[in-house]
């Protein structure tokens, strides 16, 4: 197993073994011993999972503390274009976003730290895209971004007419009039 540093500050990478041979393949894709010191006191208590169609964009979504999450995120099925973005004032990467391609082949995972928008697009027929969190949901504090926000310049790698997207994301606000994340 191979974890590396990400480009934004807090951000990880990781690249699971996967033994394979003509039965199909075995890989372990979490395994607590493993998590690189910067993430050994992480305690993930949730494990989430979604099923979507091609151009279904979730996101970006996040919340505030003292209900912030973590996130370990992998696409079981499928290839998604997974999107963080940096919302912590006193970070160096603060307004910086990291776009990923996550699939079923290669079987990457990025850890999001606390601070981080996050959402993805669907990229293939269909994906199922799991992760694992560590709080628990609470509406309250739940916030997000818009997706198309020109100053956050994302290339989410469809065209505008082929996302599907819901009520409630399309009503998220702009980075620059977000709820601040201190």
């Amino acid at each position: 197993m191979a974890w590396k540093k990400g480009d934004l500050e807090g951000v990880w990478l990781f690249n699971p073994n996967i033994w394979k041979d003509d039965r199909g393949y075995f890989t372990e894709t979490f395994n607590a011993r493993d998590l690189p010191e910067p993430l050994a006191s992480i305690v993930f208590v949730q494990d989430n999972e979604a099923k979507s169609v091609k151009g279904v964009l979730r996101g970006l979504h996040y919340q505030l503390p003292p209900y912030a999450q973590s996130k370990l995120v992998r696409c079981i099925e499928g290839r998604i274009l997974d999107v963080i973005v940096d919302l912590r004032p006193q970070s160096l990467t603060y307004g910086q976003h990291l776009s990923i391609l996550l699939d079923d082949i290669d079987k990457m995972q990025i850890f999001v730290p606390h601070g981080f928008a996050h959402g993805y697009v669907v990229l293939s027929e269909t994906a199922i895209v799991a992760y694992k969190v560590d709080n628990f949901y609470h509406p309250k504090a739940e916030g997000g971004l818009l997706y198309k926000d020109q100053s956050l310049a994302i290339d989410w790698m469809l065209p505008e007419d082929a996302f599907i997207v819901s009520d409630k994301d399309l009503k998220l606000p702009i980075f620059n009039e977000h709820r601040p994340f201190l």
